[in-house]
C-alpha cells in the first residue's frame, strides 16, 4: 500500500512515521509512506499558500491551487486516481471498521488542512471523503492524519508479527480489550488474576472473553448493544438464555 500525506509540516509527520513499528515497516518496505510539502507547489515568490477569506472573518484560508497541484503530482495521466481523504471535524468519525476498509485500498492520500480551513472548491474537486477523529478541533490536520496512517498501516500484512496482534485489541471485534498483566506477579500488593498463572489456556480464553464483555458493557454500553452474544457469552455474563433470537443481545 502507498500512503501520501499532503501537509505544510512534512518534517513533523516524518518524525512520527519514522519511529517504532511504522518506521520499521517502512524500512522493510511493507508500506510506502511519503510526506509532501504543499508550499512546494505554490508557484509564487514567497511560497504563499493562504489568503484572506471572501466575505471577511478571522484567520486565513488555504488556497485551492497549491493543494491541487500537489495532489496531481502524485499520479500520472491514465493511472488510477488515489483515494483522497480530508481530515476535518466535519467528517465522519473514524472507526476500526473504516480503518480495515481503508487498509484494503492500494493508494490513499491524506490532506491536512490548517488555519481556518481549505478553499471549498478544491475539496469538491478532489476529495473522496472527509474523516474526523472526534467532536473537537485541532490546530491542523497533521495529528489526525498521523493517527489514521498509523491505524491503517497496522492492518497491513507483515507490519505486525501476527494477525492476533490486532485481532485481540479493542474495537477490532466490536469489544474493548481485556486487562493485560506482566511480571512481577504481585506489585504494590496487587496480584495478577490467578487464572492467568494457571497455564489452562481454555480457562484463560474464557476469562478474557468475560472481561472484554463486562468492560464493554460498563464503559461503552452503546458498543455492547451491537454485540451478538452467543450461548457461552450469555453464560459468562450470567444472563438468561435468549430463546427468541439466538445469538442476539436481547433481554
Amino acid at each position: 500500500m502507498k500512503i501520501d500525506i499532503l501537509t505544510l509540516f512534512p518534517e513533523m509527520c516524518e518524525t512520527v512515521l519514522s519511529e517504532s513499528i511504522i518506521g520499521r515497516a517502512r524500512k522493510a518496505q511493507k508500506v510506502e509512506l511519503a510526506c509532501h510539502n504543499i508550499r512546494d507547489f505554490a508557484n509564487n515568490k514567497h511560497n504563499k499558500v493562504d489568503d484572506m477569506p471572501y466575505g471577511g472573518g478571522m484567520g486565513m484560508v488555504m488556497a485551492a491551487e497549491p493543494i491541487y497541484n500537489c495532489y496531481k503530482s502524485l499520479y500520472s495521466e491514465g493511472e488510477p486516481k488515489p483515494h483522497l481523504i480530508y481530515l476535518s471535524p466535519k467528517g465522519t468519525t473514524l472507526t476500526q471498521k473504516k480503518v480495515v476498509e481503508l487498509s484494503k485500498l492500494d493508494h490513499i492520500v491524506l490532506l491536512c488542512g490548517h488555519y481556518e480551513g481549505v478553499d471549498e472548491r478544491v475539496l469538491e474537486e478532489i476529495v473522496d471523503e472527509q474523516i474526523s477523529l472526534g467532536d473537537f478541533v485541532l490546530t491542523g490536520g497533521e495529528l489526525p492524519a498521523l493517527c489514521l496512517a498509523d491505524a491503517v498501516c497496522r492492518m497491513l500484512p507483515g507490519v505486525l508479527s501476527d494477525d492476533l496482534c490486532f485481532e485481540d485489541e479493542s474495537h477490532f471485534s466490536g469489544l474493548l480489550e481485556y486487562p493485560q498483566y506482566t511480571r512481577p506477579a504481585v506489585w504494590n500488593g496487587r496480584e495478577v488474576p490467578e487464572v492467568l498463572l494457571s497455564g489452562n489456556h481454555a480457562e484463560i480464553a474464557k476469562w478474557r472473553r468475560k472481561q472484554s464483555l463486562e468492560i464493554t458493557r460498563e464503559l461503552r454500553p452503546e458498543m455492547f448493544e451491537k454485540v451478538e452474544l452467543d450461548k457461552l457469552d450469555r453464560k459468562l455474563l450470567g444472563l438468561e438464555p435468549d430463546k427468541k433470537r439466538k445469538g442476539k443481545n436481547v433481554e
